[in-house]
C-alpha cells in the first residue's frame, strides 16, 4: 500500500469541507436577485432621479436671478 503525504492528507480533508458551500450558495443567489434590480434602477431610475436634481437645481438658480433683481 502506497503512503499517502502531508499533501494529499490536507487536500481531501479541504475537498470534504462543506462549511462555506453554504455561504457561497447563499451569496449567488442574492447576487442573481440584486443583479437585475440593479440594472433596473440605473437603467429606469437613475434619468428621473439625474431629473429631479436637475431640475431643482435650475429651480435654485431661477430663484437667485430673481432675488438679485
Amino acid at each position: 500500500m502506497l503512503k499517502k503525504s502531508p499533501w494529499w492528507n490536507l487536500l481531501m480533508r479541504v475537498h470534504r469541507d462543506e462549511k462555506g458551500a453554504v455561504s457561497l450558495e447563499t451569496l449567488l443567489i442574492i447576487g442573481a436577485i440584486a443583479l437585475p434590480i440593479l440594472i433596473f434602477l440605473i437603467k429606469v431610475g437613475w434619468p428621473r432621479v439625474k431629473g429631479y436634481f436637475n431640475q431643482g437645481l435650475q429651480d435654485l438658480e431661477d430663484s437667485r436671478s430673481n432675488a438679485t433683481n
